[in-house]
């Protein structure tokens, strides 16, 4: 079986006649009649129907024809990535991502996407949203790693869920509050909110008002994670971080984490990119490695 026989099949599947097929291959029709005899026989079935309207795929035939076009696909897919590899052209995928993305999965995925495709620079982007998405939409990101924005996103974007982030409550050693074991003992607090309102750092998702507390009072508003970093060792202020980011900076700048008995509600870290302009083959290839992290990720437990 040879690759021009599946695409005869195709090509057949599309035309509905074997003089077009011929025209669309560029072979003659005697050619392309012995090239299905053959693939008939090699699978011992009939594969197409002939009958005055034209020809169509038995049975046999539309099932092959599923199989083909994947194989095809894949070859061509294939030829497009040994091109890219062996051209001197660079290419630069620019992708936006959030503290708790850049940590869980950015390092892995793209050192092994890099050994891959060494010639596609990667430019890596600190993006909360809606900032993250609203550069998704200009164009300035290829694709963009964070969570769901609580209004949704829109039919432009379309988006698929990689891995939960869990968080953490921190706050600078020495803080009346960080011997607190309960949520209950936080009322009253007050809190840095990192990031937008409404998203993974705001206290308003502990659920304080619903239990009959006070909403909790933001006395400080930090759109940057560096800047948190910077003031929270200095503040009587609670926030509300990834757990991978506290781990990695929290008690090396004297920030400690709170031993509570309940479990904060985990943030979903998602992969976004435009439903109007389809990835390039690099930026497809990407995403694939992000995805492929987040696997390994889960099913390690991490």
């Amino acid at each position: 079986m040879r690759l021009q026989q599946l695409q005869l099949l195709l090509t057949l599947a599309q035309t509905g006649s074997m003089r077009a097929s011929a025209a669309t291959m560029n072979v003659t029709q005697p050619a392309l009649t012995k090239a299905l005899k053959q693939l008939e026989d090699e699978f011992g079935a009939t594969l197409v129907v002939r009958s005055p309207k034209g020809v169509r795929l038995a049975p046999a035939g539309e099932m092959l024809a599923a199989r083909a076009a994947t194989v095809v696909r894949e070859i061509e897919r294939a030829r497009q990535e040994v091109a890219a590899l062996t051209s001197d052209t660079q290419t630069t995928l620019s992708v936006g991502v959030s503290p708790a993305a850049a940590l869980m999965l950015a390092a892995n995925a793209v050192s092994a996407f890099q050994s891959r495709w060494p010639h596609v620079r990667v430019h890596l982007v600190d993006a909360l949203y809606p900032k993250a998405l609203q550069q998704l939409r200009s164009g300035e990101l290829d694709m963009a790693l964070g969570p769901l924005p609580p209004a949704g996103i829109g039919r432009d974007l379309q988006a698929a869920s990689l891995i939960d982030s869990p968080s953490v409550i921190v706050a600078k050693q020495g803080h009346p509050l960080a011997q607190a074991r309960r949520l209950d003992d936080l009322t009253g607090a007050s809190w840095l909110l990192s990031g937008p309102r409404l998203g993974p750092g705001d206290p308003v998702h502990l659920g304080f008002e619903e239990r009959g507390f006070a909403a909790p009072k933001v006395t400080v508003d930090c759109e940057s994670f560096s800047t948190l970093l910077a003031v929270l060792p200095s503040m009587d202020t609670l926030a509300i971080v990834p757990e991978r980011f506290y781990a990695t900076h929290g008690p090396r700048m004297g920030l400690v984490a709170l031993s509570l008995q309940e479990t904060l509600p985990a943030t979903t870290i998602h992969i976004f990119s435009r439903t109007d302009a389809p990835l390039s083959l690099p930026a497809q290839r990407l995403l694939d490695t992000f995805w492929q992290e987040s696997t390994l990720l889960r099913e390690s437990g991490v």
